[in-house]
C-alpha cells in the first residue's frame, strides 16, 4: 500500500550526527538510543547507520525492540531496559540482548530465565537519582545489589553495567543535575564496595544533552538520542553543528481556485479575504500532525512558506497560495533541514509549544519511510 507522503531520512546525516557527538565525547563508549522506530526514523536503517559511522552499542525502551535488530542481522550489543512482568525474557537471552534491572523481583525474574535457557544474563543495574521513574530509589539500591550479588554467585547474571537517566539536562544549570551527579556517584561507590564494580561495569548517565553539555557526567558510555537524529536537546543554546535527517514531504492532491470569503474546513476558521488558490495536502493528524497546527505551522509550498490553512483533519491539511501557480502531484515540505528555506522540526515544535521528539515520533506509519544519502530530488515513488 502506498500513500502520497514521504518521511525522507539521510543516513548520511545521521552519520555525520554520531562523529559530531563522538567529538563532543572523546573516550567514552556510545550507545545510540534507536527506541521508537528510531525517534520515528525507521529503527533498523538508522542502527546499520549508526553502527557503521563508530557507535560502539544500541539502546531500545523494549524487548521487541531489540528482537526487531537482530532479526535484521544487526550484531552489536544491545541494551533494552523497561521490562515488566512475564517479559520475553528467554527470547532476550537467547538473542543475547542485555537486560536493565531497577528492582530485585525483575533480578530474579531474569535469573529464572538464566536457568531456563542456559544463558548468561547480562545485566545493567540502575538506580534512581531523582527521575522517580525506573530503577531503584537509594533505600532500595542495596537490595538490588545484593540480590544481582546473589544470583551473580550462582553463574546466571554478570553485572555488566550501572546506571541511571538525568530529568533536567536539557535545563543548563537546574540544581537537580548536580544532584543527581552526585547520588549517582554515592551509588558507583556502594556498588564498588559490595563488590559490583570493576573496570568491566561500564558506567553510564549522560542522554543527548548531558553529552553535548556536562563533560563530568559522561562517566565510561553516553547514550545520545535525539541529537544522532540531527535535533539539539537543548535548541535555546547551540544546534552544535547537527543535521536534521527527516525531511517530511507530502503531493499535492488538489488545486483549485475559490472565492473571496471561503470557510476553509472544519469549523471556517480560515475565510479567504480574496479569490485565490487553495491546496489540499494528504497528511493529517491520523498522521501525527497536531491538530494544534491550524492556522499556525508553515510548510513550503510553490516556492514560498505557507500557513497550514484552516483546521487540520485526519487525512489532509489545506493551504493558501495566493496567486501562484500550484497543481496537484507538486510537493510540499513540511519540514526539513532547512536548505530549501523550508521549516524545520524544531519551528514546528516551537509553534506547538512542545519538543521535536514528539513532532518526530509522532509521525504515523501511513506516512512511508524512505532512506536516502544525502540531500537531493525526491527518490521516485
Amino acid at each position: 500500500m502506498s500513500y502520497p507522503t514521504q518521511a525522507r531520512v539521510d543516513l548520511a546525516a545521521i552519520r555525520h550526527n554520531v562523529a559530531v557527538v563522538r567529538e563532543r565525547a572523546p573516550g567514552a563508549e556510545m550507545m545510540v538510543a534507536v527506541k521508537a522506530d528510531g525517534y520515528g526514523h525507521g529503527m533498523v536503517p538508522c542502527a546499520e547507520a549508526c553502527l557503521s559511522a563508530g557507535a560502539d552499542r544500541l539502546g531500545t525502551a523494549f524487548i521487541e525492540e531489540a528482537l526487531v535488530l537482530r532479526a535484521a542481522g544487526v550484531e552489536a550489543p544491545i541494551l533494552s531496559w523497561i521490562i515488566g512482568p512475564d517479559d520475553r525474557l528467554a527470547d532476550a537471552l537467547d538473542a543475547e540482548v542485555e537486560l536493565s534491572a531497577g528492582a530485585a523481583w525483575l533480578v530474579d525474574d531474569i535469573a529464572k530465565a538464566a536457568r531456563q535457557t542456559g544463558r548468561v544474563a547480562r545485566l545493567h543495574l540502575k538506580v534512581d537519582t531523582g527521575t522517580s521513574r525506573g530503577g531503584a530509589s537509594a533505600a532500595d539500591w542495596g537490595d538490588l545489589l545484593d540480590r544481582a550479588l546473589a544470583v551473580r554467585a550462582e553463574g546466571l547474571v554478570e553485572i555488566v553495567g550501572l546506571w541511571s537517566h538525568l530529568a533536567c539536562a536539557d535545563m543548563p544549570g537546574h540544581p537537580s543535575i548536580e544532584a543527581q551527579i552526585a547520588r549517582f556517584d554515592e551509588a558507583l561507590a556502594m556498588a564498588e564496595r559490595a563488590g559490583a564494580g570493576g573496570s568491566h561495569v561500564v558506567r553510564h548517565l549522560s542522554n543527548s544533552a548531558a553529552t553535548l553539555t556536562i563533560p563530568r557526567a559522561r562517566y565510561d558510555m553516553v547514550r545520545p538520542g535525539i541529537a544522532i537524529y540531527g535535533l539539539s536537546p537543548v535548541p535555546e543554546i547551540d544546534d552544535f553543528g547537527l543535521r536534521p535527517a527527516m525531511t517530511l514531504a507530502a503531493t499535492v492532491t488538489l488545486a483549485k481556485r475559490v472565492p473571496a470569503g471561503s470557510g476553509v474546513s472544519y469549523g471556517h476558521v480560515y475565510v479567504t479575504e480574496r479569490e485565490t488558490t487553495l491546496g489540499v495536502v494528504p497528511i493529517g493528524y491520523a498522521d501525527g500532525i497536531s491538530r494544534r497546527a491550524t492556522n499556525l505551522c508553515e510548510v513550503l509550498a510553490a516556492g514560498r512558506r505557507r500557513k497550514v490553512t484552516g483546521r487540520v483533519c485526519m487525512d489532509q491539511l489545506m493551504i493558501d497560495v495566493g496567486d501562484d501557480p500550484l497543481s496537484a502531484g507538486d510537493e510540499v515540505i513540511l519540514f526539513g533541514p532547512g536548505d530549501q528555506g523550508e521549516p524545520t522540526v524544531q519551528e514546528w515544535a516551537d509553534h506547538l509549544e512542545t519538543i521535536s521528539y514528539e513532532v518526530l515520533t509522532g509521525i504515523g506509519s501511513r506516512v512511508r519511510r524512505v532512506h536516502t544519502e544525502g540531500s537531493g530530488p525526491a527518490p521516485a515513488r
